[in-house]
């Protein structure tokens, strides 16, 4: 095919000459359950209950037994022929586990006569099990497993006890917070009570209990923690497609659990210390936990060590492994840690190693632990050793002194001994024999003052105490030169397609074309140069949908040989309308893609996902999603991989080098600090620049310096005052002018950003439609410049000749 030739003319052909189609197809089904298996984190198995032994006899217990979630909704909710439920999993696996059919047949009715209501998957009510069944189920065996799912979306948050769900503007998503509340008295983050009835009733005649969790974020894990009768926990989390298979084949033996967590599960939601404001408004977040985020927080503040039931990094394995200290060493600026791992159990299986530095306290402050480097072994045989190393930068020591404590708006490591702890998580391991000592405090790099705090009063320090921030002069987000237009008018609206007129269909030697730009004909600049100022204001917004695409398009200049490139939905799969007739593979939740600690499965996945957006005749596939994992009860934290920055940067730097290898863009998102979905389009988070360079946009930074993303998508909410999409600041001044960020930047889908604003501020294109009229008002206002619109349309251009 020729360059494009997809894009422009939208054949329904295969992507490889001559071989089947990608899109779902067996290999990439298959991709997902294994990445699905590599991700779920064993994190109880009490008397080594699993795996099963062969022929093991099981009753399924929970509606989730065929109410499976393999992703969360919104635009993380993908289309597909079938979903293999836990049930279904275990079918395929009768030659090693027999299932109790009746308790099967039981809720199979429940659950299809609820969807028959119109009651959607992850929203149906655990219904009661007659007595009866229950000791028949008894009389079958002694083993019970037990599902648990949870559903979220985007849109729309998680509740605490006495707190509604708190839902975004977008009426859609009301309908599924109302339910969820009607469900869980106390939020989704607790058991229900006919959760806990049917578990009690479970527990008083099965001796053997098993507990699949079948969820998209952190949930609690008190009521199983230290109860004995419930000897193994498997966090499933939402495995994509095959996920009731892998969690099956896992429970089987068929494989080795090797996940860990990325994220801190505590005894209870108030625990963590973003709990207790996050519903305070919905006009802000205050972020007054600042850099002691997760594990940062409980490691770190006095007497929180205690509140933890699992903590970062941790997850168990069916064998055991020794691993051995060898030497470190320090060369041009990198150090590197050296150790022998050895599978001393009967399975084969993998581990992941982590480093944490210890750095000394010092004026600013610090974590007692930050995880600094990470690596998964590959499959180690029984009796099999493997040598690795774990580098890093020791760049990555400092901190950023935001208040001139040391040196104002600089990246500092302050003197003192910095120690390494060593281990498996963050608590399993060891201080190993190495450390780094800094005689004078010294800075690493000298930045200015950016996205300072307007209302944040006050920040966490590391002793549990806090401290006064100073504050800027307010911004208002919606001051605009022009009449503003109101949320209603803003809403949803399709793009325009645009008039063209009676022209000759013959090709004009006189016209630059794209093409010509890219076989080195003709610049960028002289392309751009024939376009007229509306030609310019109408390539800086979203186009029409063509084939399948349903989340619109970049480009679309003709009579310029630009074509109109199509945008898919993400992170789950290539997102394609189900009217369309077409399946795509459902991929595993974010979160459990980051609990797989393996880049290289994680880059597969990347470069599978990307193939099918690329059949289809799609180019921009808006994914990986990337914000921290400040709070459990951000509804939209399974399209989110962790509350660490590192783990999240490193991994969904995979994922982007995936798929921009087959060319296609990412489009990296939500830029940034978009950690909570009420209101989203009007929440101003309120945060220290520290915080936010050390922990919400270091992940960004990491996928910027170690990917060279094509695109990074804007995010809905405000910062500090200003909208994401707004904030010159944060896109040219940090995201560019300090990062080296060379793609394009677009608009999240109907922000309440005013275009011409967000051209200045380096925001290229404003999505799903533009407002082209806008732009030209604000030029003939003296607000925005034909060299501002040159400026973003050459960014698209660029892009546009890297897609294949």
């Amino acid at each position: 095919m020729n360059k494009w030739q997809r894009l422009m003319y939208q054949p329904s052909l295969p992507l490889y000459e001559n071989k089947d189609r990608v899109t779902a197809s067996y290999n990439h089904r298959t991709l997902s359950k294994n990445a699905a298996k590599e991700g779920m984190v064993l994190i109880k198995n009490k008397n080594n209950l699993l795996p099963l032994p062969k022929t093991s006899k099981v009753a399924l217990f929970g509606k989730a037994t065929f109410d499976y979630i393999k992703g969360g909704g919104g635009s993380g909710d993908v289309t597909v022929e079938y979903t293999t439920n836990i049930y279904e999993g275990m079918k395929q696996l009768n030659k090693n586990v027999n299932i109790y059919e009746s308790l099967a047949t039981f809720y199979k009715s429940h659950v299809e006569n609820e969807y028959k209501k119109g009651n959607e998957p992850g929203l149906i009510e655990e219904p009661s099990i007659p007595n009866d069944l229950l000791m028949k189920a008894r009389c079958f065996t002694d083993t019970a497993i037990i599902s648990i799912s949870r559903f979220s979306g985007e849109g729309w948050d998680r509740t605490i006890p006495n707190q509604q769900h708190g839902a975004s503007e977008e009426s859609w998503v009301e309908k599924h917070a109302v339910k969820s509340n009607s469900l869980f008295e106390n939020g989704d983050f607790y058991l229900s009570k006919n959760e806990k009835e049917m578990i009690k009733n479970v527990e008083n005649v099965f001796t053997k209990i098993i507990i699949v969790l079948n969820v998209g974020g952190v949930i609690d894990t008190n009521w199983f923690v230290n109860d004995d009768k419930i000897q193994s926990v498997l966090m499933a989390w939402q495995g994509g497609i095959e996920g009731g298979l892998a969690a099956a084949e896992l429970i089987c033996g068929i494989g080795n659990p090797c996940g860990k967590l990325v994220d801190t599960f505590s005894k209870a939601i108030d625990d963590y210390p973003s709990s207790y404001n996050f519903h305070d408004s919905i006009e802000y977040v205050d972020y007054t936990d600042d850099i002691y985020v997760g594990y940062r927080y409980f490691e770190t503040i006095p007497k929180a060590k205690e509140k933890v039931n699992y903590p970062f990094g941790y997850g168990l394995s069916y064998t055991t492994f020794h691993w051995q200290y060898i030497k470190s060493t320090e060369e041009n600026n990198e150090i590197t840690i050296n150790i022998d791992v050895t599978n001393t159990g009967n399975k084969p299986g993998k581990e992941v190693f982590q480093v944490y530095s210890m750095p000394p306290q010092g004026l600013l402050g610090k974590p007692i632990k930050n995880l600094i480097a990470f690596k998964k072994t590959r499959l180690l045989k029984t009796g099999e050793t493997q040598q690795i190393s774990l580098s890093f930068n020791i760049a990555d020591l400092a901190s950023y002194d935001d208040l001139g404590k040391i040196k104002k708006s600089a990246y500092i490591i302050e003197k003192g001994e910095y120690n390494f702890f060593l281990g498996t998580s963050v608590r399993d391991g060891v201080i190993i024999e190495y450390n780094y000592k800094v005689i004078e405090n010294r800075v690493i790099l000298q930045l200015s003052k950016k996205l300072s705090p307007t209302s944040l009063k006050k920040r966490l320090l590391s002793n549990g105490s806090y401290e006064l921030l100073s504050i800027k002069e307010a911004n208002d987000p919606n001051e605009n030169l022009l009449d503003r237009k109101e949320p209603e008018e803003l809403e949803g609206f399709a793009p325009q397609t645009r008039y063209r007129g009676i022209h000759r269909n013959l090709k004009d030697d006189r016209i630059i074309t794209l093409m010509d730009v890219f076989e080195g004909k003709a610049t960028l600049e002289e392309l751009i140069s024939q376009m007229s100022d509306d030609e310019l204001a109408h390539l800086l917004g979203g186009q029409p949908n063509t084939g399948v695409a349903n989340t619109f398009g970049f480009g679309n200049l003709p009579e310029y040989g630009i074509p109109n490139v199509m945008t898919a939905d993400g992170p789950a799969g290539c997102r394609i309308n189900k009217e369309c007739g077409v399946n795509t593979t459902a991929w595993p939740c974010s979160t459990l893609l980051a609990c797989t600690w393996n880049d290289s499965i994680i880059f597969q996945v990347g470069e599978a996902g990307a193939k099918e957006v690329k059949e289809n005749n799609m180019a921009i596939w808006l994914t990986p999603a990337v914000n921290i994992h400040r709070s459990p009860l951000c509804g939209r934290n399974f399209e989110y991989y962790s509350e660490d920055p590192l783990v999240a940067g490193k991994l969904a730097a995979a994922m982007v080098r995936g798929i921009q290898s087959v060319g296609i863009s990412s489009a990296v998102k939500h830029f940034a600090l978009n950690n909570k979905e009420t209101n989203r389009k009007n929440s101003d988070s309120r945060v220290s620049e520290r915080a936010a360079r050390e922990i919400y946009l270091k992940c960004f930074e990491i996928i910027v310096k170690e990917a060279n993303p094509w695109c990074i998508m804007s995010s809905y909410n405000i910062i500090n005052g200003y909208r994401s999409s707004e904030n010159k600041e944060l896109l040219e001044d940090i995201l560019r002018d300090e990062w080296g960020f060379q793609g394009v930047v677009t608009s999240d889908w109907w922000t309440y950003g005013e275009h011409y604003k967000e051209v200045k501020a380096g925001n290229d294109i404003k999505m799903g439609c533009g407002y082209p009229e806008r732009l030209l008002l604000a030029m003939e206002a003296g607000a925005l410049t034909r060299e501002d619109m040159e400026t973003s349309a050459k960014r698209l251009l660029k892009l546009i000749i890297n897609l294949d």
